[in-house]
């Protein structure tokens, strides 16, 4: 009986999640960016926020638009405030709740630094319900104009609203 029940749950949340990447499904995500995850020789923790809103403009395609803010503590004790702006696509691989991200973004580190990143980030959804999940990713913030000291690697943690 257990076995029944279990396969009749699955079988419910597998076709109750396909609705979330229809076209023309608006996307909200909240955030925690960083998590320690940066090979920098200087930043001794790193802790963000970021906002994403998104738009499903084919069946598990998203296009987003993506504002950030990331607070570093660095060992030299001048920390460091960073503001990042970006937009890119999103897929949604339907069958297991994977996802894959690719965009550009533009970040203001500190004082003087400007970078034009390359965004690779790769994530699963955890759905609660229709319209909530619980979204962990591994990021890439690829540098374009300084790839030593601009680039990033991070994990985050977010929370999904799609309406």
């Amino acid at each position: 009986m257990k076995k029944y029940l279990l396969a009749f749950f699955f079988a419910v949340l597998a076709t109750s999640a396909s609705a979330q990447f229809e076209k023309y499904t608006s996307y909200l995500n909240t955030s925690l960016t960083g998590l320690n995850l940066s090979y920098s020789k200087n930043s001794k923790v790193t802790f963000g926020l970021q906002a994403t809103g998104g738009f499903f403009f084919e069946d598990a395609w998203m296009l987003y638009g993506r504002f950030g803010y990331d607070h570093q503590f660095v060992r030299n004790g001048t920390d460091v405030n960073d503001v990042k702006l970006g937009a890119g696509v999103r897929y949604y691989i339907r069958q297991n709740g994977l996802y894959l991200n690719m965009g550009l973004q533009y970040e203001h580190r500190g004082v003087n630094d400007n970078y034009v990143q390359l965004t690779p980030e790769i994530g699963y959804c955890f759905y609660l319900n229709h319209h909530l999940s619980i979204e962990p990713a591994v990021y890439y913030d690829l540098c374009l104009n300084d790839f030593s000291g601009g680039s990033t690697v991070g994990l985050k943690l977010g929370f999904g609203f799609y309406f």
